[in-house]
């Protein structure tokens, strides 16, 4: 059975591959005989990860300089990608994250929010994912194949106060999942898959201020969170390879619209 888990030559594209959870992801990846393209905006962060994921000698990781805003530049990608590598396997859309100005400090209300930054979040978060697959996806309908997974929240399954705009762009990754399932399947084909992952609660660069101090002890707000937590810790990073892993391979072939919580049991849990 092991072919049903085979990855080796793929070809996946991911955005967001020089951060915590996309640095794992993409580490991952190769060392499992993938080939991965990294997107970002950064050409820095993008030459700097692909020199440590070919540090082995491999040539599996290479990189292109997009705003996955920008449809023009979405589309000179896709024209780029299939030129060079000729398909495209997966996608993985990780692009995202929160800015200070659209997180509630705990003594603001909702009145005190910035809503030109809160727009900011919503847009890179929800039409980050959007826009790529979108134009992407276009090389998977006409080569009849491919995996598509985009990054949840557990701020799109419940209420996770002070990250409004992160809230409601994560529950329309949730619905934009779905409904990119039902589209690709039922009009291209049924080997075009699109599913998303629901990370629970990972320290990374983007939300160490708000879940540890500056000594690494915890926040309130973490130990909130660790003590909602079953498995009572935080998630590792690499905790997301095995799902991901699954998704991108032929093992989740009738897997499709679905978001999966990898969260220690936190989703499950009422706090009492």
């Amino acid at each position: 059975m092991s072919h049903l888990f085979n990855i080796k030559d793929k070809i996946y594209a991911l955005s967001g591959g020089t951060g915590t959870l996309g640095g794992s992801i993409s580490t991952y990846l190769v060392e499992n005989g993938a080939k991965v393209i990294l997107l970002g905006r950064s050409q820095d962060k993008l030459e700097e990860k692909c020199k440590e994921l070919n540090s082995q000698g491999s040539d599996n990781a290479h990189y292109f300089v997009v705003d996955v805003m920008s449809e023009k530049e979405l589309t000179d990608l896709r024209d780029k990608i299939l030129s060079q590598f000729g398909k495209l396997d997966g996608l993985i859309n990780l692009a995202g994250g929160n800015i200070p100005g659209a997180t509630l400090k705990p003594d603001q209300t909702i009145y005190d929010i910035e809503i030109g930054d809160t727009q900011k979040v919503v847009d890179i978060n929800l039409m980050g994912t959007v826009m790529p697959t979108i134009v992407l996806s276009k090389i998977m309908a006409d080569q009849g194949h491919g995996s598509i997974i985009n990054i949840s929240s557990m701020a799109a399954k419940q209420t996770i106060s002070r990250v409004l705009g992160y809230s409601l762009a994560k529950a329309g990754v949730d619905i934009f999942t779905k409904w990119m399932a039902n589209e690709l399947s039922s009009k291209f084909s049924d080997k075009i898959r699109v599913n998303a992952i629901a990370p629970g609660f990972f320290i990374g660069n983007q939300n160490r201020r708000l879940l540890t101090n500056e000594d690494g002890s915890f926040t309130d707000r973490g130990n909130k969170i660790i003590g909602n937590t079953p498995m009572g810790r935080f998630g590792d990073a690499s905790e997301l390879n095995g799902m991901v892993h699954y998704l991108l391979s032929d093992a989740s072939s009738f897997v499709t619209g679905t978001v999966y919580d990898i969260d220690g049991g936190f989703s499950s849990f009422s706090g009492v």
